[in-house]
């Protein structure tokens, strides 16, 4: 999969989207018809059925060996389709192989153990700090992965819910390590990567998060999870480079879409833009937020476009920008077009002084994170409230322009520390108050 270079144009973003929009789109046609042509008759990928190695979809024989061989033997093999047919399959982490794809079909369902245990690396007890589990599904370094089909991948978190807001309401202080759980699919490093058709649920943290991966497509996915599931983002787009996400239907109990760029002070992972995302066709339902851009900003996020989508089911802000700060980065670039709002709590929420509510006092950086070239066009529907762009003294928010923003809200739009806007575009019929609040 080629993407064609994108040139620098800090001075027009709306431009550079746009062309931006145009490549990618013209790129992964263009992969698609090169694949089609390069062989007159395709040879058709081996499918190795799990249950040809011992699988038992019953729903509660834990099933992570017989699933790993299958990986393990098709790799040997030459590759090909690992296969979940009709059935309740539980296993605890996999590990996909090179040449190997997983596909789930319509009727079989791949579901998560809920015992730690089974997602711990091997050798490292359950009580040892600092390691986390792997996620129910992984991918490291691999080429041309994956991971499609018309059934489900359960995370089966109930249990972890459950356990994270009894220990979050007697405020322990080991929460982080106690609640320690499993993301459902994690890619890392990994090129030509397509996550496809599925529906995927009840993921006990972090649903499909796509870390360092390079020309990555999430197409066609339904994702889901109870609106008391902590953590529980849709997509993490994560320090990546060339993505797209289309028609993806989206409600858990964070941010359906996360694009994010680490944070400092980890000496394994050097600073990594995250770049060139594509975000279209979507449906954003209950959530935190719509598409956000952080909180881990530290990397910097750039040339990112999110265009014919809508927002509804009472999502918090379905615009969202958070960073705080302590993890410096420049977000820039960021263009929402053609977005539907349906009753929902905020339109925009920009706020670079943002918390989580459990990180506690942080110390700012010595370089502030900046947020610039913002674009809003074409921002039509209602809301409870306008929302707010709360900028830093040291850094304030710039670059912001309305373009046919047009939407009925209870209250308006409060400003702080937010300079050269243009707010020509920006429509609001308040039914409280000011339209603008200048703090």
């Amino acid at each position: 999969m080629a993407f064609l270079p994108i040139a620098e144009n800090r001075t027009n973003p709306v431009n550079l989207l746009a062309r931006h929009s145009l490549l990618l789109s013209a790129a992964l046609a263009g992969s698609a018809l090169l694949a089609q042509g390069a062989a007159e008759a395709p040879a058709i990928p081996r499918r190795f059925p799990i249950t040809d190695f011992g699988a038992i979809g019953d729903g509660h024989t834990l099933n992570t060996a017989a699933i790993q061989s299958a990986i393990d033997h098709s790799s040997q093999a030459g590759g090909g389709v690992v296969v979940v047919p009709e059935g309740t399959f539980m296993s605890g982490a996999i590990f996909l192989k090179p040449g190997v794809n997983l596909r789930v079909e319509k009727g079989g369902v791949l579901k998560g153990s809920n015992q730690l245990k089974d997602y711990l690396p091997v050798g490292v007890s359950e009580t040892e700090r600092g390691r986390q589990p792997f996620a129910l599904v992984n991918a490291l370094d691999l080429t041309g992965v994956e991971v499609s089909g018309e059934g489900v991948i359960d995370g089966n978190g109930q249990r972890w819910w459950d356990e994270y807001w009894v220990l979050r309401n007697t405020k322990d202080p080991d929460l982080a390590f106690k609640t320690r759980r499993p993301r459902l699919l994690h890619f890392t490093s990994c090129k030509q990567v397509r996550v496809a058709g599925l529906h995927l649920q009840n993921q006990a943290v972090w649903c499909l998060h796509l870390q360092f991966c390079e020309d990555a497509v999430a197409e066609d996915l339904t994702i889901r999870a109870g609106h008391t599931a902590p953590s529980s983002d849709g997509i993490d787009v994560d320090s990546c480079k060339h993505t797209r996400i289309t028609r993806c239907d989206i409600d858990v109990n964070d941010d359906d879409i996360s694009i994010k760029a680490g944070v400092p002070g980890d000496p394994t992972r050097p600073p990594r833009p995250c770049e060139d995302v594509l975000v279209e066709h979507c449906r954003f339902g209950y959530g935190h937020g719509g598409v956000a851009m952080g909180s881990e900003t530290y990397g910097g996020i750039r040339n990112v476009e999110v265009r014919d989508c809508v927002a509804e089911d009472d999502n918090f802000a379905p615009i969202r920008f958070k960073s705080t700060p302590a993890r410096s980065g420049v977000v820039e670039n960021i263009v929402f077009r053609n977005l539907e709002m349906r009753g929902v709590r905020r339109a925009f929420e920009i706020n670079m002084n943002w918390s989580s509510g459990t990180s506690g006092p942080q110390v700012p950086a010595k370089v502030l994170p900046v947020f610039r070239n913002l674009q809003f066009i074409n921002v039509t529907g209602t809301a409870q409230s306008a929302g707010f762009i709360t900028g830093l003294k040291g850094s304030p928010v710039q670059g912001v322009t309305f373009s046919n923003v047009k939407l009925t809200t209870g209250t308006g739009l409060t400003l702080e520390s937010a300079g050269d806007l243009n707010l020509s575009g920006l429509s609001l019929a308040v039914k409280e108050g000011d339209a603008v609040i200048r703090k």
